[in-house]
């Protein structure tokens, strides 16, 4: 912990009365990660479908069989499945008969924006305010080039659409300069948007994400991940550990 003068030597433009520093915060390869995987994955005899949806299936004593669809329908029989569709996840648990359906939590999207920053960028840090109630606050990074950008905000939304609408800057500009004052006059342009697969709604209390196994559905060898939004990228290997625990 730091106070407002302390965080105010390390980011002369940032506004605050206390701070977190933490010094080993940084930024994420995100493709050069997943190729990583992927390529121990097929290293240990993994192959990776794509264009092969599940479209159903079906649990029982023999194990968990899915039906997947594509070019080359067929049906699958597995001794284990993780489902972590994202924001297919409670689809694909809905599709696989004899799961209770009550263990399968309802989904609200949850629409994040972002917007990119033209000129300097304003700090050599990230920065992130106070959290807000479905999300980390607008909150400042980089990406890999250098390029700023403030985001996600909170967009409750009915069906998945990525486009980002302009009117929103407003809401931006008011939300950063809450913590940095010097935020010029239209600097700010939509950049890109995404949705994080809730398990909650507007207003409700925010739960943790979810891990189902066998404990908690019944289904052996059958593992749900629910409402896994921003940690299932950079936490993805101690979840991976917890799943392997939930299987064994």
């Amino acid at each position: 912990m730091i106070d407002g003068d302390a965080a105010h030597a390390l980011e002369p433009q940032v506004r605050c009365t206390a701070a977190i520093n933490s010094p080993f915060t940084g930024i994420f390869d995100t493709h050069g990660y997943m190729l990583a995987l992927l390529g121990e994955a097929e290293a240990a005899g993994a192959m990776l479908a794509v264009n092969a949806p599940v479209v159903g299936g079906e649990a029982n004593g023999n194990g968990i069989a899915l039906d997947v669809g594509g070019a080359q329908p067929m049906r699958l029989r597995c001794r284990r499945v993780v489902n972590s569709a994202g924001l297919g996840a409670q689809k694909v648990a809905a599709a696989i008969a004899g799961l209770p359906s009550q263990t399968v939590p309802p989904q609200r999207l949850c629409k994040g924006n972002y917007f990119w920053m033209s000129g300097r960028s304003p700090f050599t840090r990230l920065v992130y305010p106070v959290p807000g109630s479905a999300s980390l606050g607008l909150h400042f990074t980089l990406d890999l080039a250098g390029q700023a950008r403030f985001g996600p905000d909170v967009e409750w939304v009915e069906r998945e659409t990525y486009d980002v609408d302009a009117g929103r800057a407003g809401q931006f500009y008011q939300a950063i300069r809450a913590y940095w004052p010097g935020l010029p006059d239209d600097s700010l342009r939509p950049a890109y948007s995404g949705i994080r697969p809730k398990i909650h709604g507007p207003g409700m209390p925010q739960p943790d994400f979810r891990i189902d196994g066998p404990a908690e559905h019944g289904i052996p060898g059958l593992v749900n991940l629910f409402g896994i939004e921003s940690p299932g990228l950079t936490s993805s290997m101690p979840i991976a550990d917890r799943v392997v625990e939930m299987l064994q």
